[in-house]
Parts: structure tokens; sequence; C-alpha cells
């Protein structure tokens, strides 16, 4: 029991030096600065992705418009539906609203 006691007390006086020394401490800054290089990685990383996709969101919009242009207002005037055809709509719409607000 007794050199069970003085086994761990070595094997500790062995890790607290260990850990102390230069080695250790600058181990532990070497791992500080890996960590601050993955995260330059990453945020590099997700900042060239966005980059990316905006350059291609307006590549995809200059073609879009260029193959598919809007239409006019001259175009738009000629597209809209007849007055008869609002009001059998506007007819269609109250009688809806009425029928809903009695029950």
């Amino acid at each position: 029991m007794k050199e069970d006691k003085t086994l761990f007390k070595h094997l500790y006086t062995i890790l607290f030096v260990l850990n102390c020394n230069y080695k250790g401490r600058f181990m532990e800054t070497n791992l500080i600065l890996e960590g601050f290089k993955f995260m330059a990685l990453g945020m590099g990383t997700v900042f060239l992705f966005l980059i990316t996709l905006i350059v291609l969101m307006n590549l995809m919009s200059t073609v879009l418009h260029k193959f598919f242009p809007e239409p006019s207002a001259a175009n738009l005037e000629s597209q809209t539906p007849n007055q008869k055809d609002n009001k059998k709509i506007i007819a269609a719409i109250s009688a809806a609203i009425s029928h809903h607000r009695q029950g």
C-alpha cells in the first residue's frame, strides 16, 4: 500500500514537471496558434463562398434579363383584361365577403 502511494507521488511529480517546463508552455501556445489558423481558414472559406455566390447570382441575373426581357409599358396596356371581366370579378369578391360576414 505504501508503495502505491509513493508510485502515485512520483508519477504526479513527473507529470507536473513535464507540464510546467518550457516545452509544455510552447505546446499550449502552438495549439492556440493552430486554432487561430483553423479559424482563419474557415472564415476565409466562407468569405470566398459568399463572394462566389454573389458573382454567380449577378451573372445569372444578367443572362436571364438578356434572354427574357421584362415587358414594356405598351405591352402591359394591351394585356389588361376588359372592364366587363373586372366587374364580374368585383361582383364575385363582394358576394364572397358579404356571405362570409353573414355567417
